[in-house]
């Protein structure tokens, strides 16, 4: 069985930081982790910096077209422009 894919980066979250399914929103210095899951999505999951505790992007799993690197990428920029971010589609 392989492995899924796992994307895993810092971000600082821009005014009105990103929306969670179970805190609401969260700002600050985070860390975005993106897997691909089966069926062809990927599933979005947000912590602060230094926590143990993980949050789902408001939103997540997405589906992706072929690359889904690129909704990482794309969640990444969401969340540095704030605005209650949520997983890309």
């Amino acid at each position: 069985m392989t492995r899924p894919h796992r994307w895993q980066d810092e971000v600082l979250a821009g005014p009105g930081g990103a929306m969670t399914d179970e805190v609401g929103v969260i700002t600050g210095p985070l860390i975005l982790r993106s897997t691909e899951a089966s069926g062809g999505l990927v599933r979005f999951d947000v912590q602060y910096e230094d926590a143990d505790e993980w949050y789902t992007l408001t939103g997540s799993p997405r589906a992706h077209r072929g690359d889904p690197a690129a909704l990482h990428a794309a969640a990444l920029a969401a969340i540095r422009a704030g605005g209650g971010a949520v997983a890309p589609g």
